[in-house]
């Protein structure tokens, strides 16, 4: 049964990998009418983009879904976004919008995410790890927190410097600076190996909390652990392109649906690529079908929170 199941998997993977790479040939090659290196040029950079943000999201969102116990709760949702439209709004307060474009900004910002993230959820999770739902209720109140104080220094700024902060709170594929994505790329790659070396762990941790601790895990050091290859992952990505809030809601949840394992090493895999898969389809349909009527974070914001409302109905059919 086991082979069964594993063998399936294998196919599965394979299938997914298949059908991404194959849509990624699509998205570099179409309509080029025969710039190709120009259109490798500008499209490879939102490609690269693509694959690290859909890396990033996949491997934290599943992660921080089995450290609590739930698919609905995910970094993004407990205030993440708010926190990163808190640290922008502070630092063009501070320095403006000359600066922006300086790689040490960037760092800054990473820095603040992660050690302000850890702090947050190491205590929301060490008071209410038990309350799942009084933990979500929580971040909530603390994302509308941030976004208090983030309308009241905005209120404050000159509204030139409003508008071009406007443009960092949305996330975008097409302005990513070349020079950030070398910058990321080795710190990517160190997470996902990382990631990788916790699986096992994770799979008994998704046997449950005391069932871990009684097969032998240091359940409080790995919680931490944990906690800061997710805020890294979630600050990376965040600080690269803007806030995704549903991204990783969708691609979790799809992984869930399609994968009939708990191994955390195929979940890893099937959803960065379904991530990848999404992102450039999606970008595909805002080129080439929406004319660039729209933008990709809007495509996914929507069709996030439709699949959130769906699943919650779908969940509370399910235990009527």
């Amino acid at each position: 049964m086991r082979k069964h199941i594993k063998s399936k998997t294998l196919i599965q993977l394979v299938l997914l990998s298949v059908l991404t790479i194959a849509m990624i040939m699509l998205f570099l090659t179409y309509q080029t009418y025969g710039n190709w290196e120009f259109a490798l040029l500008l499209r490879g950079k939102k490609l690269l983009a693509f694959v690290i943000v859909g890396i990033l999201t996949s491997f934290s969102t599943i992660t921080f879904q089995t450290l609590t116990q739930n698919h609905f709760l995910t970094p993004s949702i407990l205030g993440f976004d708010s926190l990163y439209v808190l640290i922008q709004t502070v630092l063009f307060f501070i320095w403006g919008s000359s600066h922006q474009r300086d790689p040490r900004l960037f760092i800054i910002n990473v820095v603040l995410m992660v050690f302000l993230s850890v702090l947050l959820f190491s205590v929301l999770l060490k008071k209410e790890k038990q309350d799942l739902f009084l933990l979500l209720m929580i971040g909530m109140i603390l994302g509308t927190l941030f976004k208090s104080m983030s309308t009241f220094l905005q209120v404050m700024m000159d509204p030139n410097e409003y508008d071009k902060l406007q443009g960092k709170l949305f996330a975008s594929f097409s302005n990513v600076e070349v020079s950030l994505l070398v910058l990321v790329i080795p710190i990517v790659m160190l997470l996902v190996i990382l990631f990788m070396k916790a699986a096992n762990k994770l799979d008994v941790l998704h046997l449950g909390m005391d069932q871990a601790i009684n097969l032998g895990l240091n359940v409080g050091r790995f919680q931490k652990y944990l906690l800061f290859l997710i805020s890294l992952s979630v600050a990376l990505a965040t600080a690269l392109i803007g806030p995704i809030t549903f991204l990783g809601f969708i691609v979790a949840n799809v992984t869930y649906q399609w994968l009939e394992t708990y191994k955390h090493t195929f979940l890893f895999l099937a959803g960065a690529l379904l991530s990848i898969l999404f992102l450039v389809s999606g970008q595909f349909l805002v080129e080439q079908v929406f004319q660039m009527n729209t933008t990709l974070s809007v495509v996914i914001e929507f069709s996030g929170g439709l699949y959130f409302v769906w699943k919650l109905l779908k969940e509370r059919g399910g235990n009527t």
